[in-house]
């Protein structure tokens, strides 16, 4: 059995209680193992499952209100390494900052907009978010890139202007479940990892576990790899999303597969140094 490493990190999870941050995209008919809340109490029983230590926990709408909320579960609960929150990049990020208390913004580790789903195709190289980009490098912040695979390019165009800031891939950039379209996938993530301040997530693949898709998962997480490297990829389960597709022991179960096969360092590396490195964890 391989070591354990000495702090494992879920780079990517999600926390929601629909009272106050509602979650319209879920459609109770298709998403009914997700068509609930998710607490903080829930995220600890879950990391004890896959037994891992902490958990990055980002934004899923883009709002200060929710972001301001999960920045004081991650004050009260240590399962809690940060967060990933949002900000209106389009205004004064440094404002924005300011008005966050210090006991919470210390735990506030990077920022996420939904550019994939943004009605502005345009959004992610736009002149207002550059501009906020640049103040969230002087923040000491980093930017996760929630994009399809069809914006790889975009993504790629905004990181090389941008190469103060350290940006995440998400999801490895929304693989195609069509395999005539994951050539050009491959050519964007390989065009995204050319630039050195961007790593990525192994995460929001598990649907693709057993192949359903008609994309071997094999080839995309061999894609990802040849991309980036194990210093820049961090292990992800996109709970309770994942729920979705294999499920969260499936995904954890399948990387600890993959990374059998690796060195202990890079085992180490993706399982959560990479992440408190990136993410500029304190140890809690």
């Amino acid at each position: 059995m391989a070591p354990r490493v000495s702090r494992t990190i879920d780079a990517h999870v999600h926390l929601w209680n629909r009272a106050t941050d509602p979650q319209p995209w879920i459609e109770p008919a298709t998403m009914a193992v997700i068509d609930r809340d998710f607490s903080a109490a829930d995220l600890r029983v879950m990391l004890a499952d896959t037994g891992v230590d902490q958990a990055v926990v980002v934004q899923s709408s883009n709002s200060a209100g929710e972001t301001a909320r999960l920045l004081q579960l991650a004050v009260d609960d240590d399962a809690i390494a940060g967060v990933v929150g949002w900000l209106d990049l389009t205004g004064d990020v440094r404002e924005q900052l300011d008005r966050i208390p210090e006991r919470l913004r210390r735990t506030l580790v990077g920022v996420r907009h939904l550019v994939h789903i943004d009605p502005d195709e345009n959004w992610l190289e736009s002149a207002e978010v550059h501009r906020g980009l640049t103040a969230l490098g002087e923040a000491n912040l980093s930017f996760d890139l929630v994009v399809r695979w069809w914006q790889l390019e975009s993504a790629a165009r905004t990181a090389a202007r941008h190469p103060e800031l350290t940006f995440v891939l998400d999801h490895l950039g929304g693989v195609p479940d069509d395999a005539d379209d994951l050539s050009r996938w491959e050519e964007g993530l390989r065009a995204l990892a050319a630039h050195g301040n961007v790593s990525a997530k192994l995460s929001g693949v598990s649907a693709f576990i057993g192949g359903e898709s008609g994309v071997g998962l094999g080839l995309v997480i061999d894609a990802a790899f040849g991309a980036f490297g194990a210093l820049r990829l961090m292990y992800g389960s996109d709970w309770p999303l994942s729920q979705l597709g294999a499920g969260v022991l499936a995904w954890r179960g399948y990387v600890q597969d993959v990374l059998a096969s690796v060195s202990a360092d890079d085992r180490d590396a993706i399982l959560g140094a990479n992440a408190a490195r990136l993410y500029r964890l304190d140890p809690r």
